[in-house]
């Protein structure tokens, strides 16, 4: 017959470690979705900005359709690496590699002075949505 000790609160020891477990499990999970909120919202918010850019950089509409779609790419390259980069350096490593993609992406795509400034910061910002969706 097993033993059971009960913490102060009369829940035992079991039981108070699922309930640590389970917010865990739930700030994990919460974690994780904002990697898909971002590759929502930076995927969406750009498209409020296509006349702007298209002033911005009196670009025509090839290469504003370049700079908007720029960001896919890197996510299809941040993807295709970032399972293997995280079974190497781990996945929080790679987490907060991808948050401070993010920073940088989102600053560089604010100060860009030309088309292909704000290419790199976007393709940038894709490597990092890429990364957090894997």
């Amino acid at each position: 017959m097993a033993v059971v000790e009960t913490t102060q609160s009369g829940a035992s020891e079991f039981e108070a470690a699922g309930g640590e477990n389970t917010r865990f499990i739930i700030l994990i999970s919460l974690v994780a979705t904002i990697g898909g909120f971002l590759f929502g919202y930076d995927s969406g918010v750009i498209n409020g900005t296509v006349d702007g850019l298209t002033a911005a950089f009196q670009s025509d509409a090839a290469v504003t359709g370049f700079n908007v779609a720029s960001m896919l790419l890197g996510c299809a390259v941040g993807a295709w690496f970032a399972g293997t980069l995280a079974d190497r350096y781990g996945r929080r490593t790679m987490q907060l590699w991808a948050a401070v993609f993010f920073i940088v992406s989102a600053w560089g795509s604010g100060i860009a002075t030309s088309s292909a400034e704000f290419v790199v910061y976007r393709v940038l910002g894709g490597l990092a949505v890429g990364a957090a969706s894997v």
